[in-house]
């Protein structure tokens, strides 16, 4: 009878309701297939082609400038209405000649713009849509079976015997590595400028700054044209500090952010953290507080991560949680909340923290010892 109650318990569905998620189920089950059009598009250079077009175009003519055979248009047709459906590239369905332009989505993936604000995001499409990428994901419910020691590697690290982004990745794929590089530095150069044009107080008052994996140094090079009397370094590990511009005003070190971060009176985290377990990150931090000097003094640790929330509506969560599953799959970092963020900042002696500002799916984060 117990049983009974249950069931009867659980509401039927109507006719229209089920319609519909069946519908919902097509869509969410062959979602796949939008970033692997997305994909084709960036391969096939789409919104490069859309650019130099003058930015609208109709499809024959989209055809000729991608040099591809006149049998194909039906099916770059059938790709672009999705894409355009997707909301990756915008169309004019209600012309005569059906055209389709670019959007801001597609404008970051046209190479070759030299624009403040564009950073070039092919790599992180095709890193992120990549075979090995794509087949850790299809592991997760064998990974989830598994009884693995601590700390848990991802099930990419599992199914491909190496961790992602580290120095044995190239073992397993040296073009995987390259791209995986390039889609980082990518995503982690966005924005940039409008961190800084918006939180033009997070900078004032900084006589000196560290950068952490701060790359090749873009990042430092934009605060320092911002703000000239700021001494800026950049940390980073000897391979990437190899690359670096011979003269551009930034002290530029080669070390291990585990073990030293050069002294300053503000340390820069920008999107690092979420690569790294909670214990790696308090590690990270208690060293960024040992480089700092106190509040009364100025220091302080600026930390640019997402910070999951649904405040900012369906759409940013979302992506925020996507983010999130990129990480659980592929590295042993994670995405975090505010309370997750609290807990570490308090766990690696921090005694206080503000939000200063949300940057899109981003926080920009003051942290105070």
């Amino acid at each position: 009878m117990a049983a009974a109650s249950k069931t009867s318990a659980v509401p039927i569905p109507t006719d229209a309701e089920l319609l519909q998620a069946q519908a919902d189920l097509w869509r969410h089950s062959l979602y796949y297939l939008t970033s692997m059009a997305l994909k084709c598009a960036v391969e096939l250079h789409i919104p490069t082609a859309i650019h130099d077009l003058g930015g609208n175009t109709s499809l024959p003519d989209l055809l000729a400038k991608l040099n591809l055979p006149a049998a194909k248009l039906p099916f770059l047709r059938r790709i672009m209405r999705l894409l355009a459906t997707s909301g990756i590239f915008a169309s004019d369905n209600n012309a005569e000649v059906e055209t389709y332009r670019l959007n801001p989505i597609s404008w970051l993936l046209v190479e070759g713009i030299e624009a403040e604000d564009h950073t070039y995001q092919k790599f992180f499409v095709l890193s992120t849509n990549s075979r090995h990428y794509v087949e850790a994901a299809l592991s997760l419910a064998d990974w989830f079976k598994k009884d693995l020691p601590l700390p848990t590697p991802s099930p990419f690290e599992v199914l491909h015997g190496v961790p992602l982004l580290d120095e044995n990745t190239s073992l397993l794929d040296e073009e995987l590595d390259q791209i995986v590089e390039q889609g980082v530095a990518a995503h982690d150069n966005l924005a940039g400028g409008t961190i800084i044009r918006e939180c033009h107080d997070l900078f004032k008052g900084v006589e000196s700054l560290t950068d952490c994996c701060g790359g090749d140094g873009k990042t430092a090079r934009a605060i320092l044209k911002a703000f000239p009397g700021i001494k800026c370094t950049v940390l980073d590990l000897p391979k990437v500090i190899a690359n670096a511009p011979d003269s551009d005003g930034v002290n530029y070190v080669a070390g291990d952010m585990f073990k030293f971060i050069p002294p300053a009176q503000a340390v820069l985290l920008k999107v690092v953290l979420h690569l790294w377990n909670d214990e790696d990150c308090v590690k990270i931090l208690q060293q960024c507080r040992k480089a700092i000097p106190s509040r009364e003094k100025g220091g302080k640790v600026i930390i640019i991560e997402i910070v999951l929330s649904n405040s900012m509506g369906p759409i940013m969560y979302e992506s925020q949680l996507l983010m999130d599953m990129l990480m659980m799959v592929n590295i042993r970092g994670r995405q975090r909340d505010e309370n997750d963020w609290r807990e570490i900042f308090m766990e690696a002696g921090f005694t206080d923290y503000k939000i200063i500002k949300k940057i899109g799916a981003r926080g920009v984060i003051e942290v105070y010892p």
